[in-house]
């Protein structure tokens, strides 16, 4: 993620988080046993005596006392005094006389002074945030215990509404077929609920989506987040719903042929996390803390960055993982800012992407670990953007790397053509031997919208412009997008792309909520855009040419083309992408009969196709029909 996604968060993160932690309480020590672990206990909560009792765990090495307070026991700091272990490192009690269909709000009080919630806990209570949060998206949402604490406090249930599962045999896509689109639950509909997105979801299901990629959902700083601030990695955030309404959204989506990709952010985390404030100095986190470096490794750093050769974090991030495959059936992880996952120092970009042995073992540690758990084409994709030689490394491990293609795409679609050339969109450009390993797009969360420039910036000339022209910005967008889907390999589109968005990212702030244009799908012009996604991504997935290994093009000029050969057929995508008249001058490998995908044909009498091409005009040929 780049640094001026979070340049405000940063500002305010411990004026919050401070805000949300508190040093009320006396100062006085209260003496801790040392005791080994119980049988049955985790990091966490483990219930027992059939949810009458739990086992309350917390990992704070080097604290000289922790308690346990909370709704089971009035909030005292001294009646539930916590053991330690004899490494010194964990702390724990057993609280008894639960009623198992309870929700109890429960916190750490660390060494006299500090009140944190458990990093673990699948539920928070935000005193700030949760009044915003209505009725209709949570329903029945504890209420938050005033007068009795300060800060965010945890929840634990033993008896949680369970979730029953209905899609038990789905299949996931192969990579190659890919057509993954990000979405931020927040921007997508007005009621920002998992339910609400699911009445959508036959709008994705007929434009041909296989996967969804949602950015965070996991418990981040306030609400009206990107949700790469965060702050609880086991509790969904109560912003978009409950927990079982993740996971039906996630089953409904699996019953309608969609996996589900969770974008995860454990590059960093913010301030109101209780591992950061553990192991806090008032301005960076402390040396001795067993999860963060005390100085980000690298430029591009927000928030605390983790400190991935720890074999606390490691231990952490792995709980994570398999949490998240196990108890909500994901399908894949987007890892938000893979780079950062190293020890090597650097001040710049230049240093940051080079290739790193360091980095290299912590990724094909955590890709092993999820092949171990599940290692049925589960997604692992990386935002990466390293040196060619370390991601070609990670692909051959199976690991599959963002691949931005933004600004060229866009210098092609606006007609300003010197940086025009979108070759990056080829695996083989990046050493790679399969093109399943590289996920290509023109837009994304990160990234200014196509259409917004192409009506901004546009290129023009006498009667043909593209700035101020929506139905000629729109046209563009479908040029573009034919190209796209004919680079082999899988495809991420940006929500609301297939419409030709052209709201600027910075509109109420770069990470600010952004105007929800359902009524774009009205426009007929807008309309032929979703339809022409439609069938790009029909022919996809349709047609295994698009997938071929034999691929030849020519992407620097206004005139643009790309030849897939597969057997007995070839296909070739020509287009213009200049202001003017250009005219194609390809040799398409042999005469005779070609078919148009637009549903006419056209006759060589050889091997060469010449045609002069009106500014946009695109055609998508190939020696056998495609289906």
């Amino acid at each position: 993620m780049k640094k001026i996604l979070y340049l405000l968060l940063l500002v305010t993160a411990f004026h919050t988080s401070c805000k949300k932690s508190s040093t009320e309480g006396g100062t006085e020590t209260p003496t801790n046993p040392t005791t080994d672990l119980p049988a049955g206990a985790k990091d966490g909560v483990a219930f027992i005596n059939n949810g009458t009792s739990a086992i309350v765990t917390l990992y704070a090495p080097g604290k000289t006392s922790v308690s346990l307070i909370g709704d089971f026991n009035n909030w005292s700091t001294t009646a539930s005094i916590m053991k330690k272990t004899s490494d010194g490192n964990t702390w724990w009690i057993q609280i008894d006389n639960l009623n198992p269909g309870t929700e109890y709000a429960y916190q750490f009080y660390v060494d006299g002074k500090l009140k944190v919630a458990d990093p673990y806990c699948e539920k928070v209570l935000d005193p700030d945030n949760d009044q915003y949060i209505s009725a209709a998206v949570y329903p029945n949402l504890k209420a938050y215990p005033t007068g009795k604490t300060t800060g965010i406090v945890s929840v634990m249930q033993a008896n949680q509404p369970i979730y029953t599962w209905k899609n038990n045999s789905f299949v996931r896509p192969e990579k190659n077929n890919l057509v993954i689109y990000e979405l931020l639950i927040r921007d997508f509909t007005t009621e920002h609920t998992y339910a609400s997105t699911l009445a959508k979801l036959d709008y994705l299901v007929n434009m041909g989506i296989n996967v969804i990629e949602l950015m965070p959902v996991n418990e981040f700083e306030g609400n009206l987040s990107w949700g790469y601030n965060p702050s609880f990695y086991f509790a969904p955030d109560k912003y978009y719903g409950t927990k079982t309404a993740l996971q039906n959204f996630i089953d409904e989506c699996h019953g309608k042929g969609i996996a589900v990709i969770m974008d995860m952010v454990l590059n960093h985390s913010f301030g109101q996390s209780p591992m950061v404030q553990m192991y806090f100095d008032g301005s960076k986190p402390t040396a001795n803390s067993p999860w963060f470096n005390v100085d980000a490794k690298h430029p591009f750093n927000v928030g605390y960055d983790f400190n991935h050769e720890s074999a606390a974090t490691k231990k952490f991030s792995k709980d994570v993982i398999k949490f998240w495959m196990q108890q909500y059936k994901i399908d894949g992880f987007r890892f938000d800012l893979s780079k950062g996952f190293t020890q090597t120092p650097s001040s710049g970009d230049d240093v940051f992407r080079k290739y790193d042995a360091g980095r290299v073992a912590i990724w094909k540690d955590y890709n092993s670990y999820i092949k171990s758990i599940d290692p049925n084409n589960f997604y692992v994709i990386l935002e990466h953007f390293a040196e060619e030689s370390e991601e070609k490394v990670l692909a051959d491990d199976g690991m599959m790397l963002w691949n931005n293609l933004n600004y060229n795409m866009n210098e092609a679609t606006m007609g300003w053509l010197t940086n025009s050339n979108f070759q990056w969109g080829f695996y083989a450009n990046h050493g790679f031997s399969k093109s399943e390993n590289l996920v290509s797009y023109g837009e994304s969360h990160d990234e200014e919208r196509l259409n917004f420039k192409n009506i901004t910036y546009g290129n023009a000339s006498g009667n043909y412009s593209i700035k101020g022209n929506l139905a000629t910005s729109l046209k563009r967008e479908e040029l573009a997008a034919a190209f796209l889907f004919a680079i082999p390999g899988p495809k991420m589109i940006w929500q609301f792309g297939e419409l030709g968005y052209d709201v600027n990212i910075d509109f109420n702030g770069r990470t600010g909520e952004k105007p929800i244009r359902w009524e774009y799908y009205s426009d007929p012009n807008r309309k032929a855009l979703y339809n022409a996604y439609t069938k790009f991504i029909r022919l996809k997935k349709n047609n295994s040419i698009f997938n071929s290994t034999s691929s030849t093009y020519s992407l620097a000029g206004g005139i643009k083309y790309i030849k897939l050969v597969e057997g007995a057929n070839t296909l070739i995508v020509v287009g213009n992408f200049d202001v003017v008249n250009q005219t194609a001058n390809i040799d398409f490998g042999s005469s005779g009969t070609w078919v148009d995908a637009a549903g006419t044909t056209i006759s060589l009498n050889s091997n060469n196709y010449t045609a002069s091409l009106a500014p946009g005009e695109y055609h998508i040929f190939s020696k056998v029909a495609l289906r």
